[in-house]
């Protein structure tokens, strides 16, 4: 692996856990992380109430390039992976469900974006 390969896959896990702490300070509850099955894979899945969220992380240098590099490709992948992991833990299923986006930038707070997409029926 490259020296820039290892420094942006380092960069997307910091990203990862700062995200993750940074919505369990706003009373979510991790469900999963790294969720990953052969028809994609999702960065985090957190409950609060009602709500099962399924959220994906995008790390740049600024906000607006984050926010635009989530693909109809990847938007697809993530939907099917989170019906097959609720097909894998139906104790989940009375949960309304929700796509977020969690932006991260360096030195900044991280950005959760609820309802980020709906998926296509």
């Amino acid at each position: 692996m490259s020296d820039a390969k290892r420094r942006a896959w380092r960069f997307g896990r910091w990203a990862e856990t700062g995200a993750a702490l940074s919505i369990r300070c706003r009373g979510y509850r991790i469900v999963a992380r790294r969720f990953k099955c052969p028809v994609g894979e999702i960065d985090i899945v957190a409950q609060r109430g009602n709500v099962l969220s399924f959220m994906e992380v995008k790390a740049r240098q600024d906000l607006s390039t984050a926010a635009e590099s989530l693909g109809p490709r990847q938007i697809q992948r993530i939907t099917r992976a989170a019906e097959a992991f609720l097909m894998q833990r139906p104790e989940w299923a009375d949960c309304d469900i929700r796509f977020d986006m969690i932006l991260v930038r360096p030195w900044r707070l991280p950005v959760h974006v609820k309802d980020a997409w709906r998926p296509e029926r």
